[in-house]
């Protein structure tokens, strides 16, 4: 009985880690649509964050492992990479209360839009747009453990 209650200490200290972050890089990590038609992992390089693709219904093949080509994208020069790994966010910037003045890579259109992020609720919701933040669709995400 005691080795049971020393484990379920042991657990507990370890999803209120994980599921607890706050500040900055809470929004460090894997994550995936609440659709579960995309993730991606969103990692920080000096102050800023980033997000790669890890898998997408739209970014993979009717296998459902295979990557796409990156064929739609502006540049003729990308068009023969892997989408699946690829930075499709940048530059995403914290500003005490959300991460903002990102850009946003859509693969399957080949647009880019301006993006920001916040948390809330366990969640990440990335909203992308054109122009105004009025102007955009926000995605909602939860972390992703596998």
């Amino acid at each position: 009985m005691k080795s049971l209650k020393i484990l379920l200490i042991m657990m507990l200290a370890i999803a209120s880690k994980t599921f607890a972050q706050t500040g900055p890089d809470a929004i460090l990590g894997k994550w995936e649509s609440d659709k579960k038609d995309v993730r991606l992992e969103i990692f920080k390089q000096d102050d800023k964050y980033y997000g790669r693709y890890l898998w997408g219904n739209q970014i993979v093949e009717k296998d459902g492992t295979t990557s796409k080509k990156d064929l739609k994208n502006p540049d003729p020069k990308l068009r023969s990479r892997n989408l699946i790994g690829i930075t499709s966010l940048t530059g995403l910037k914290w500003d005490g209360e959300e991460y903002v003045d990102g850009k946003i890579y859509n693969a399957p259109s080949g647009d880019t839009y301006s993006c920001k992020a916040w948390l809330k609720d366990g969640k990440m919701n990335l909203r992308g747009f054109m122009g105004i933040s009025l102007m955009g669709k926000t995605a909602t995400f939860h972390r992703y453990l596998k």
